[in-house]
């Protein structure tokens, strides 16, 4: 039976998020493997699952019975910076999947087709009023914004990945600290959050819930930091 938003979000609140993606150039880039890797987060207690992907989500849901955030990844010519779910397209295709929630880039960057995110999302929300809508965010302001036109959840994802964000303190911990205060809106903490202490810090700032993915799911990324420990 389908779970209605509300029920949705009491699912996740205080709750770990498990991020199951692996891109095509990855070796577990596999949508069983992500499906299994969704049912070893469920066993290890995870709450939700953030999938890319119509093929992953689909797998997955056949595997675990979590709320999950999905997104769709793609590089439009015009606008290769802006990936995550970024037209009216992609987010027609997540909503045919059933997903719980559905993520996209809420930056202030332009989006494919030179269009802006209010004009995205006001298609979007118009289109869907009933869908769970969550904001990837890079900064503070992105976040503020995006909760002012409609978002039911503001993520830190980008905090670091835009041109006018990197080298930002990671985890950005003043930045879900001020969006937990300012926003109006459940905060989701997503990006670069590595180990387990970053992951209890962040809830005791107060965010509904953490995002943990490369820590957890991509074991490519984490031999390389075993190894160059070593190295160095």
């Amino acid at each position: 039976m389908k779970r209605t938003n509300t029920e949705i979000l009491d699912a996740i609140k205080g709750q770990l998020i498990v991020s199951c993606q692996a891109l095509p150039e990855e070796p577990l880039h596999s949508s069983f493997i992500m499906s299994r890797m969704a049912y070893a987060a469920s066993l290890g207690g995870a709450k939700g699952i953030r999938a890319n992907t119509v093929e992953d989500i689909q797998e997955i849901q056949k595997t675990v019975d979590l709320p999950i955030i999905g997104i769709i990844k793609k590089v439009y010519p015009d606008q290769p910076h802006v990936y995550i779910t970024p037209t009216i397209e992609e987010v027609d295709a997540l909503v045919q999947t059933g997903v719980e929630i559905i993520a996209l880039d809420a930056t202030h960057r332009t989006h494919p087709n030179n269009r802006t995110l209010d004009e995205l999302f006001k298609e979007v929300r118009q289109k869907y009023p009933n869908q769970l809508f969550m904001a990837d965010c890079s900064s503070i302001e992105e976040g503020l914004h995006a909760a002012e036109i409609g978002f039911d959840l503001i993520g830190t994802t980008l905090a670091g990945y835009t041109d006018y964000t990197k080298g930002c303190a990671l985890p950005p911990y003043r930045m879900i600290k001020t969006l937990v205060e300012q926003s109006g809106k459940p905060v989701i903490a997503e990006g670069n959050i590595a180990t387990p202490e970053e992951c209890r810090h962040a809830m005791d700032i107060g965010v509904h819930a953490v995002v943990v993915g490369s820590a957890i799911t991509r074991p490519l990324e984490i031999t390389k930091k075993f190894k160059a420990a070593l190295d160095a």
